[in-house]
């Protein structure tokens, strides 16, 4: 059991860890949401680092760089490959082909510019308001979103790909067992406070909805790009509805 957090580990982080990897890559989805609660909890720790320090604007430096450096970057590459090939590609061949070049074209460096800069502006908000917890929950909702798409959505390219062990044989368990435990873990890091859970769980599901229904509709399925865009655009989502929820409740 415990070789599909190893496995979940090293494919969401920059983490060496001892053990072997799970025999069934769909299984370490189960620990999607562990993984994503550590980083959430170290993100959140580097952010109040900074707060700390008197330097709000470097502290939501540290909590988007950090999440950058902690997964090796990608899911920033997935966001920079899913917009070239989305916004480029007439076709879903070509979609699919643009997604697979590793080079990085003008939609995906203007998609990559414009997250870095909204997610700053967000946690920057975040942090002078002292929501860490929101911080480490739009992290933990990140990963859990890329296992309900994983779930419930084919793998697009017939031929395979880095992520198809991953979604083959994912299903209904995964989503059941993901979603108690990052009900319990949201809650837990907002407090048991009502309201930021709803506005923190809506914002989440929205960002997988939209992200899930633009791929099937352009690729017909998810790729290892679409996980990593989707939980890009979940952490925007969730930070920036926390920030404006802070906002108005003053």
């Amino acid at each position: 059991m415990l070789s599909g957090l190893v496995t979940a580990l090293r494919t969401l982080t920059v983490l060496t860890v001892p053990g072997k990897d799970t025999a069934t890559f769909s299984s370490s989805l189960f620990w999607f949401p562990v993984v994503g609660l550590l980083l959430g909890l170290f993100q959140a720790a580097i952010g109040y680092a900074g707060y700390a320090a008197g330097w709000n604007e470097l502290a939501a430096a540290l909590v988007v760089f950090g999440g950058i450096i902690l997964t090796r970057g990608m899911h920033v590459d997935g966001l920079a490959d899913l917009a070239d090939g989305f916004w480029g590609g007439k076709s879903r061949e070509a979609a699919l082909r643009i997604m697979k070049d590793p080079n990085v074209g003008s939609f995906g460096a203007a998609a990559l510019l414009g997250i870095l800069l909204l997610k700053w502006i967000a946690v920057l908000k975040l942090v002078s308001l002292g929501a860490f917890g929101c911080i480490a929950a739009g992290v933990l909702l990140a990963r859990w979103v890329q296992v309900l798409l994983a779930s419930s959505l084919p793998y697009a390219r017939s031929e395979g790909g880095t992520a198809h062990s991953f979604v083959n044989g994912a299903g209904w368990p995964h989503t059941l067992v993901t979603s108690i435990m990052t009900l319990f873990f949201l809650f837990t890091l907002l407090s048991f406070e009502l309201y930021s859970f709803v506005v923190a769980l809506v914002a989440a599901l929205a960002a997988g909805l939209m992200i899930g229904m633009l791929s099937y509709r352009k690729i017909g399925g998810v790729t290892g790009d679409v996980l990593g865009a989707v939980s890009e655009s979940t952490e925007l989502f969730v930070w920036t509805a926390c920030a404006l929820y802070g906002i108005i409740r003053g």
